[in-house]
């Protein structure tokens, strides 16, 4: 049986140059970063090497690069960083979308319990904040706007730039989730207005458990945790050496290959699109499409459950996702989904496959025979598609 892996916005295999980077420190760079010996000195020359090419690789300067334990830790330390330096000014005011990731979503709620105002703008049926809204929705007691740069579900892409120089113009802080983005399309920080930044070394053929925060300079950053000195006194911890040189690695070669990738994955991803919405019925394509993720497809078909159609799937041996990976236990609709006005009962028959420049053309190929197949085979068990055959619905 044909094996295809299609949910690489949930993570990607690990590139060769990075395993190569991670198993030679684990061998000969295995000293403690912060230790004063040659052993420890030499680890952590490694790190600061490290953090510049991550550096250069987003625009931004080698001291405003931090490293966490991933994308998750990124977002919640950005986003309570800048309400904390808000508060202090007396602004309590945070704009966001409905659609974020719930590492957002979920600090925000917190956030709102202490008595923070939050905006949550509208993204619409195609998955895009709107400008005039979006200046509609600032007030003076604005401290923070948090917007990610492309959905992990849909993969609509925002007008960050425009986003954050409205923002750079106002004084307000600028964060954005860009756990889909960095490694898979063009970043930088300055060019870019971002003030804050998160992303994740597994998204991008990096290793699991790191990821990294931007923090522009001249914004106080707090430390989040207690404990130790490292990444200059604002993130104690024993520096993952070998992780951080193998994101290094990993984000040099994706930001090299950028452009190859872009063209090779988003023609991959095109096909996929438009031979699945020709042949399947009532398929809809969630997202619009002028602003797009290179590799990401999401769909929902009318009649079936995403749960059964994913297991069905990888029957066949194709792996995809019903959408975010960190809410697959969920047996409720997609919150991105329910965002853009879908019904519950259309919502619940989501598919997203999510493609990499590991794929090949006769794994797509081999999607298009499958997939319909599947479905087919679920609407002929499922009353619900019987009763929109009999016009019901």
């Amino acid at each position: 049986m044909k094996t295809v892996y299609a949910d690489n916005a949930a993570t990607t295999a690990l590139c060769p140059e990075a395993l190569e980077v991670m198993v030679n420190c684990l061998k000969d760079n295995y000293g403690n970063a912060s230790s004063m010996h040659h052993s420890g000195q030499a680890a952590a020359e490694v790190v600061l090497q490290a953090r510049q090419d991550i550096a250069d690789c987003i625009g931004a300067d080698v001291n405003e690069i931090y490293f966490t334990s991933g994308g998750t830790e990124s977002d919640n330390w950005a986003i309570t960083n800048a309400a904390r330096l808000g508060a202090k000014k007396g602004k309590k005011h945070i704009i966001s979308t409905s659609f974020e990731h719930h590492a957002v979503l979920h600090t925000l709620m917190k956030l709102e319990k202490e008595g923070f105002e939050v905006t949550y703008l509208d993204v619409h049926e195609d998955g895009y904040v709107r400008i005039d809204e979006f200046k509609k929705a600032i007030k003076n007691e604005t401290c923070l706007v948090t917007i990610m740069f492309a959905n992990n579900e849909i993969g609509t892409v925002q007008p960050i730039e425009e986003i954050g120089a409205i923002c750079k113009e106002k004084g307000i802080y600028f964060h954005t989730d860009a756990v889909q983005v960095v490694g898979h399309l063009p970043v930088n920080v300055k060019e870019q207005n971002i003030d804050m930044l998160s992303f994740s070394a597994h998204k991008f053929h990096g290793p699991k458990g790191i990821g990294v925060l931007y923090c522009r300079k001249g914004i106080p950053l707090i430390s989040f945790m207690q404990g130790g000195a490292q990444e200059r006194n604002k993130r104690p911890g024993t520096t993952n050496t070998p992780a951080i040189a193998a994101t290094a690695a990993a984000l040099k070669k994706s930001c090299a290959e950028m452009d190859k990738n872009i063209a090779y994955v988003s023609a991959l991803r095109d096909k996929l699109i438009e031979e699945i919405v020709k042949v399947i019925p009532r398929a809809r394509v969630n997202g619009g499409r002028t602003a797009r993720l290179p590799g990401n497809v999401s769909f929902c078909f009318e009649g079936i459950e995403g749960e059964s159609l994913l297991l069905y799937l990888d029957l066949k041996g194709i792996c995809g996702s019903s959408g975010s990976a960190c809410t697959s236990g969920s047996l409720d609709p997609s919150h991105v989904l329910l965002a853009l006005g879908l019904p519950h009962e259309i919502a619940h028959g989501s598919l997203r496959l999510s493609l990499s420049e590991y794929n090949t053309e006769d794994e797509i190929d081999y999607i298009i025979e499958q997939l319909p197949l599947v479905v087919n085979r679920l609407r002929d068990m499922s009353p619900v598609w019987e009763r929109i055959m009999k016009g019901e619905n």
